[in-house]
């Protein structure tokens, strides 16, 4: 070995300043512990330390964190089996491309009768994530308190309510968490950069465009489940179209029955569904074939009530995964509704070519499968 004097003082002077350049790194990563954020609810949370066991409250915010960080499964002490549940193909997506998935400990989503403490107990976990829906329950409110009581930092997340404004900040917050900052910046500007795209063309031609009725699940009773203008209902009023529940339905939304919507004749129809048609006859998500998805469709409208509306008759008939009103890829969504509802003023938009970036640019895992379908006119 070359004593320090026999090497040259330009090498020395290199190592000597990658030395430096490392050590600053490491301080300022280390000088950011404890770290004290402010959750979705408006809650300050300090985190002592980095998240090396996480729980999540929803399986769901997986998708979240697989679009800042390259392996977020190894984040994991527990996590909801709801995604599993719900969504089986897009859990095999992740369980293929992670197989320790398998072996992460489940935990009640707190829709049922709530978290199960003596799990959570077991995990030593040291985070956990709520969605703002469980938070705002019983049940989550108790597992808020326990968490917090055994020194578990609990933080809120919300990709449900008041999506469009909310969703960049939200990814904002978790790249903090997790000290992925930079991606989730990337993330929040590709979205944002999109968003804007529609609210700018829609403020420069202001007249009106369709009325839509959306439907969740599509049965073939004589009632429908209508969004009403919180969630996936955001993105109708954000095109300049016409929600038909406004005004007649909570935020949420509700039940219309026929005599309703033919009353109300709308121009255009849009379905949400599920992967297998588990709760209804339409077929729609993550490893779904688009002739699966668009065949279950047609079927779902082959009824009385919706053949007599303007849009079965003209042809204005889209399908819609519904769990994109639980996951920042609603951005996807909005991209659909823009090109859905105001063709002449989005020709250039394409869902596809924006889940194909973002599938490049973001995502651990690729999503694949027909998200959304229109039928043939």
């Amino acid at each position: 070995m070359p004593l320090l004097s026999q090497i040259p003082s330009a090498h020395v002077r290199t190592v000597a300043l990658l030395l430096i350049a490392l050590f600053t790194f490491a301080a300022r990563a280390e000088a950011q512990w404890p770290m004290t954020v402010t959750d979705a609810a408006g809650r300050e949370v300090t985190i002592a330390s980095r998240p090396q066991a996480v729980l999540l409250g929803t399986g769901f915010n997986l998708i979240a964190l697989s679009l800042i960080h390259p392996d977020p499964v190894s984040l994991l002490a527990g996590w909801s089996g709801d995604m599993k549940g719900d969504n089986p193909e897009i859990y095999e997506s992740f369980r293929r491309k992670f197989p320790r998935l398998a072996e992460v400990p489940l935990i009640n989503d707190g829709s049922g009768p709530g978290l199960s403490f003596e799990t959570i107990l077991t995990l030593k976990a040291d985070l956990a994530l709520l969605a703002n829906w469980q938070a705002d329950t019983e049940a989550g409110q108790r597992a808020i308190d326990y968490l917090s009581g055994t020194g578990v930092p609990v933080v809120v997340v919300n990709f449900n309510d008041d999506v469009l404004k909310r969703t960049p900040g939200t990814m904002r917050l978790l790249g903090k968490i997790f000290e992925r900052e930079e991606k989730a910046e990337e993330f929040a500007r590709f979205y944002e950069e999109r968003l804007a795209r529609i609210r700018d063309r829609v403020a420069k031609h202001p007249g009106p465009g369709p009325t839509v009725l959306m439907e969740a699940f599509p049965g073939a009773d004589r009632r429908c489940w209508a969004y009403g203008i919180g969630g996936l209902g955001e993105f109708i009023s954000l095109t300049g179209s016409h929600n038909i529940a406004e005004g007649k339905l909570p935020g949420p939304g509700g039940m219309m029955n026929a005599e309703a919507v033919m009353a109300e004749d709308p121009d255009v129809y849009i379905a949400t569904s599920s992967p297998g048609g588990k709760y209804s006859g339409l077929s729609i998500g993550p490893g779904v074939s688009a002739d699966e998805a668009e065949q279950t469709l047609a079927k779902a409208v082959d009824t009385p009530m919706m053949a007599s509306i303007a849009a079965v008759r003209n042809g204005r008939v889209h399908g819609l995964w519904n769990f994109f009103n639980a996951i920042p890829l609603n951005i996807v969504a909005a991209d659909a509704f823009a090109a859905w509802l105001r063709p002449d003023l989005f020709p250039d938009v394409d869902p596809t070519r924006t889940l194909a970036e973002i599938n490049q640019r973001f995502a651990a895992v690729p999503f694949e499968g027909a998200y959304w379908i229109s039928l043939k006119k």
